[in-house]
Parts: structure tokens; sequence; C-alpha cells
């Protein structure tokens, strides 16, 4: 089915039936940006956002790794807009990093924080790669969003 035509919907967010816990004895993952567990509903309608890289819409990657993350997390904002929904409705980020470093986490980690500034960031998997699908690509985010079923 081909959706490219239709217009997007209102977001009826899962922020508030999200449930997001960090278990006693787990250590506490805020400063890092994300959450141990994130709990959707089970009548939630379910948002798969393909790895969004640091590429903008003419496709021209910078070679800053920082420039990058801001651009896939604004790639991100568009792909979840174009579902009905926003950050606050993303449940899980898988993040690829290409050459992961102590600063890389460190730029990641402040840029998960501030788009979910609240602290109830999704729960998130970082995976250091050799390498992405285009030269010089150092960075994709990918993710899983849940709106509430009154979306579907």
């Amino acid at each position: 089915m081909h959706l490219d035509s239709a217009p997007p919907r209102q977001p009826a967010s899962a922020d508030a039936t999200l449930h997001f816990i960090n278990p006693p004895g787990l250590y506490d993952p805020r400063a890092n940006g994300y959450t141990h567990v994130v709990v959707a509903p089970a009548a939630a309608r379910t948002i798969f956002v393909a790895g969004q890289g640091g590429e903008n819409a003419a496709g021209e990657l910078s070679a800053d790794f920082g420039e990058q993350l801001e651009q896939a997390f604004s790639n991100l904002h568009t792909a979840l807009a174009a579902a009905g929904a926003s950050v606050r409705d993303v449940a899980k980020l898988t993040v690829l990093v290409v050459d992961h470093t102590g600063q890389r986490l460190a730029q990641l980690s402040h840029a998960v924080r501030s788009q979910w500034a609240d602290g109830r960031a999704p729960a998130c998997t970082l995976v250091p790669v050799p390498r992405l699908a285009l030269d010089g690509m150092l960075v994709e985010v990918e993710a899983t969003a849940v709106t509430t079923a009154a979306q579907a």
C-alpha cells in the first residue's frame, strides 16, 4: 500500500500510555539519555522508522559527526511527522555510529537528552559499526514509535 499522498494525521500521542522503567538493580541511564525499559500498550499503533542518516534533503553529508547527528534527528522528526507522530511517541531507538569514541558517545548523549528534555527518553541501543550505507556517513538513527490505536 502506498501512503505518500495521504495527509499526515494529527498525533494521538501514546506518551501518556508509554510506561518508562529504570528498575532497581540497574544503573541510572538518564545521564546518557535513555531508559532501560519502555512498555507500550497492547492497543497501540506501531510506527517503524528506517535509519535516518545525517544527509540533508539534497543527499549531502557534512564531514562533521555533530552536524550529521543534528541532521539525523531533524530527519527523524520529519519521518515521524509523516506518520502523525513525534519524538514523544518513540519507544525505542537504535543508533549506529562509525568509529565510535567516548567523544561521540558524549555528543549522542547530549543530543538525545535535548530531544527528550523531560527525561522520558526511549530505550536505546548504540551499535558501533565500521561503515554505513553511504561514503562519509557517520551516524544513523532508527526508531520505533507507538501512538494510540485511535490513530489507526
